[in-house]
């Protein structure tokens, strides 16, 4: 497969467009070969940079590229050079009451405009409490009208301040508030209506927080407005018996579930192709491990291609 040169991945549909212009389009046209893609990091390296695999693009994390050079950044560039590279964070802590870092935001547009990704994505999630406590970990919010108000503004300041949309990705929660006045789907669908971003929908974080929190997934699915959703994530979980109960952990840490692919496949016929990313985080296997996980995606997206021809 002739890989997607930068000049081409930045005519592709779901290039980074200015906030307010083009947002989220469907990517139904687009070919099964371009939308399925991989988590790359670090670890493999320098295995993707000598083999150059047939998958559509990659994922990284944004924060291990800010910086100014270096080796890392090289790395990056080269990767780029060849591939469509989407920057996906895990440090700004949209939901947090801490004031949104500068820092952060400045390194982030930095590598926006060094990197020109095919998407910027970040977690609902805050981490951050206002007295600067800071917990390093991805923690749900209440789905109350005020902790959306919140992230709404958050979301939109972070739009501004990097002129772009940037889309939203579904956490695995592992506890639940008390007081909610809205369903977790119906929060996420809100924020995008409010807010103007997209949706990230992590498939794999839905199906655990669906067996955890005992809700049907197909309900969570059903109310995901299909122009808003841009990406879809997949992943591997672990069981872990807790309190005398099974409980399943967003371990990124094995293959895809059957279960998994099934829900991924309900997904795709009613929101059609969608970018899809395979992540792997933990006990990573070899790249060609995670190419043929990306394989399966691209088969299904391959099918969905051929029916909407």
């Amino acid at each position: 497969m002739k890989r997607n040169a930068r000049s081409r991945s930045s005519e592709m549909a779901g290039h980074v467009q200015p906030k307010r212009a083009v947002t989220i389009v469907r990517n139904t046209h687009l070919s099964a070969d371009v939308l399925a893609g991989i988590g790359l990091r670090a670890p493999h390296h320098d295995d993707f940079l000598s083999t150059r695999p047939a998958v559509g693009w990659v994922e990284v994390h944004s924060e291990n590229f800010f910086v100014d050079g270096g080796p890392v950044l090289h790395t990056l560039d080269r990767v780029r050079a060849d591939y469509p590279v989407s920057l996906h964070g895990v440090g700004l802590g949209l939901g947090s009451a801490a004031p949104l870092s500068t820092m952060h935001l400045d390194r982030l547009q930095r590598l926006i405009r060094h990197v020109e990704p095919l998407r910027v994505s970040e977690h609902l999630c805050w981490g951050q409490a206002g007295d600067g406590r800071y917990v390093n970990d991805l923690l749900p919010l209440p789905y109350t009208e005020e902790a959306l108000r919140h992230v709404c503004a958050r979301v939109d300041e972070v739009q501004e301040r990097l002129g772009c949309s940037i889309l939203i990705e579904n956490l695995s929660a592992y506890l639940q508030y008390a007081e909610a006045d809205y369903t977790e789907w119906a929060f996420l669908a809100e924020v995008a209506r409010r807010s103007g971003c997209g949706i990230l929908l992590d498939i794999n974080n839905l199906y655990v927080n669906a067996i955890n929190h005992g809700f049907d997934a197909h309900v969570y699915l059903a109310a995901m407005p299909p122009a808003a959703v841009g990406e879809i994530h997949l992943a591997g979980f672990s069981v872990q018996q807790v309190a005398g109960r099974e409980v399943l952990i967003d371990t990124h840490s094995r293959a895809v579930s059957d279960a998994v692919w099934a829900l991924y496949d309900a997904a795709l016929a009613r929101l059609g192709g969608r970018y899809t990313l395979i992540e792997w985080d933990n006990d990573l296997p070899p790249l060609a491990t995670l190419l043929a996980e990306a394989e399966k995606a691209r088969t299904r997206l391959e099918a969905v291609h051929a029916h909407a021809a």
